[in-house]
């Protein structure tokens, strides 16, 4: 059986933003940017899944609540917040970030991620309301988180 390590340096080597395990079956990919993948897999596909293995490109604080919701026990990225790993830990998802940063930034590094920034003293299920009402006007989900 392949082990998250492994599977995460094969993730690692191909264009896919996001891939979705559960057990030893990839169960969703993307190759799509920002959030609109992970929104895309707890919309369509999370809980009936159960607990799976997440690697992600770039792990903020949004995609960290996402994350609960997706019933997410362990996520692998290149790079990840400081604040997403305290709110990974909080919820007992096991986190693996190759880089470690203070926040992600927006597309063009002037500021904190807009996504990062909304994302901010809400609790998962209410972050997830918030960014389906975006999602669904098809506002902005394509930015970096």
């Amino acid at each position: 059986m392949l082990t998250a390590s492994r599977l995460f340096d094969y993730f690692t080597a191909t264009e896919d933003t996001l891939r979705v395990y559960h057990g030893p079956e990839l169960v969703f990919s993307s190759k799509d940017d920002g959030l609109a993948p992970l929104v895309d897999y707890v919309t369509k596909f999370a809980p009936v899944t159960g607990e799976v293995l997440v690697l992600d490109r770039v792990v903020g604080n949004a995609a960290a609540l996402l994350l609960k919701l997706a019933l997410c026990t362990e996520v692998w990225s290149s790079l990840g917040s400081e604040r997403a790993a305290r709110t990974l830990a909080s919820f007992g998802i096991r986190y693996h970030f190759v880089s470690k940063v203070p926040y992600i930034l927006n597309r063009q590094n002037s500021d904190v991620c807009p996504f990062e920034k909304l994302s901010m003293g809400k609790t998962a299920d209410e972050f997830y309301e918030t960014i389906k009402l975006l999602y669904q006007a098809n506002v902005g989900v394509n930015q970096k988180t």
